[in-house]
C-alpha cells in the first residue's frame, strides 16, 4: 500500500463516523497541513457516500490539527442520482479541526467535452527544476517532514524564496508526484492544491501559513503522471492573502482548481489558540 493510501487510512467505528491516525510525515509548520487533512475527510466522505469522486469541497479549519488518533463523522445533506452532498466534522480529543461540506459524482460519467481561456503552466523540464536534493542545505535542514512525502521539482524562476532571494512576486509553479510513483487520483487531487510552500515565500515572507478556508473544485480524473502546479496569489490584506492553484495532468488537461484564505506567515511555535 502507497504511504498517501495508508495515512488517509480509515477504521468504520460506527456508522459515518470514523477513527483516524494522522500521520507526522505530513507536518508542516505548526501543524498537519490542510490539503493531506481534506484528503483524509474527502476518504471519509467517499466511504460513506453513493458516489466515487468529489466534485467540489470546501473546508473551514477551526484549529490546527497534531499527529495522531482523529474522529471523522459524515452526514448526508442531499442525496440524488447524480450527486450527494454530504458534511464532514474532524476532530482530536473532544475539539473540532475542521468541518466540511462536500458534493461527489462520478468523475467517469461527466461530459468529456472542454472549453477553456485557462493556460497550462509554463514550466521548464523536469530536469531543469530544483528537487530537494538541489535545495540549498540550510533549506533542506530546516524544510519541514511534508516536503519528504513526494516529489516536488520547482521552477527555478519561482524558488528565489529557497536561496534567501525571493523573487517578488507571489508566483510559484512545479512539478509534483506522490511517492514511490503512486499516480494521482481524485484525492490525491485534494492534497496536491495544498502541496507548495505558500507563495508568500515569494515576497520575502517565509513561515507558517495557517489557512483558514479551502475550496477545490475537481475537474476531470487525472491522467496517470506527473501533475504540474501553479499557485499565485494576487492580495495581501488585512494580516491575510488568497491563494489560487491549478492542478494540470500529464495529458494537458485542467484537473483541480483551488482557492485558499490563509493568514499571513507567523512562527511556527505559536498555538493553535491564537489561530
Amino acid at each position: 500500500m502507497a504511504e498517501f493510501d495508508r495515512d488517509i487510512g480509515l477504521t468504520e467505528t460506527a456508522e459515518h463516523t470514523y477513527a483516524a491516525d494522522l500521520g507526522p510525515g505530513w507536518v508542516v509548520g505548526g501543524g498537519v497541513n490542510g490539503g493531506y487533512l481534506l484528503a483524509t475527510l474527502g476518504h471519509a466522505v467517499r466511504r460513506s457516500a453513493g458516489h466515487p469522486d468529489p466534485l467540489t469541497i470546501s473546508a473551514y479549519y477551526l484549529s490546527a490539527s497534531r499527529p495522531g488518533p482523529a474522529t471523522i463523522t459524515t452526514r448526508a445533506v442531499r442525496e440524488g442520482r447524480s450527486v450527494s452532498t454530504w458534511a464532514a466534522d474532524l476532530a482530536q480529543d473532544g475539539q473540532g479541526r475542521i468541518t466540511a461540506l462536500a458534493t461527489y459524482g462520478d468523475l467517469d460519467l461527466l461530459p468529456d467535452d472542454v472549453g477553456t481561456t485557462a493556460s497550462e503552466p509554463d514550466l521548464p523540464p523536469l530536469e531543469e527544476c530544483w528537487g530537494m536534493e538541489l535545495a540549498p542545505p540550510e533549506f533542506r535542514a530546516s524544510a519541514p517532514p511534508l516536503l519528504s512525502r513526494f516529489d516536488l521539482r520547482v521552477d527555478p524562476r519561482t524558488a528565489g524564496w529557497a536561496t534567501g532571494r525571493p523573487g517578488g512576486r507571489a508566483l510559484i509553479q512545479a512539478w509534483f508526484r506522490l511517492n514511490n510513483g503512486r499516480e494521482p487520483d481524485a484525492l490525491a487531487l485534494l492534497l496536491a492544491v495544498d502541496a507548495m510552500p505558500p507563495t508568500t515565500f515569494e515576497l520575502g515572507r517565509p513561515g507558517w501559513a495557517p489557512t483558514l478556508e479551502l475550496t477545490v473544485h475537481v475537474r476531470a480524473r487525472p491522467a496517470p503522471g506527473w501533475l504540474r502546479l501553479r499557485h499565485e496569489t494576487r492580495n495581501l490584506a488585512g494580516g491575510m492573502f488568497e491563494e489560487d492553484c491549478e492542478a494540470w495532468d500529464s495529458a494537458g488537461r485542467l484537473v483541480a482548481q483551488s482557492r485558499q484564505l490563509a493568514r499571513q506567515p507567523r512562527e511556527t511555535q505559536e498555538t493553535q489558540e491564537t489561530r
